[in-house]
């Protein structure tokens, strides 16, 4: 996979919490939807820090391991 990132997220406009997202404040994940380069990805504590921009299937792939929850934070990758 080739690394893409946007160092500053916040001259982007359209975020929204992602649907995968926890209901505890401050621990948002917030995509942007109908980017050219794939699906953008940024920490909602800092709106204007990078984003991480995923290809699509590497985004599908991500929601799939969390919704059947073969992810884990105490597991290494």
């Amino acid at each position: 996979m080739t690394e893409h990132t946007i160092p500053s997220a916040g001259i982007l406009s359209g975020w929204r919490k992602s649907s995968y997202s926890g209901t505890e404040a401050n621990s948002c994940l917030e995509v942007l939807d109908h980017h050219p380069s794939g699906i953008p990805v940024r920490d909602s504590k800092t709106p204007h820090g990078p984003a991480l921009v995923f290809s699509a299937a590497d985004w599908s792939a991500f929601v799939a391991a969390a919704k059947d929850g073969s992810l884990s934070a105490s597991r290494p990758l």
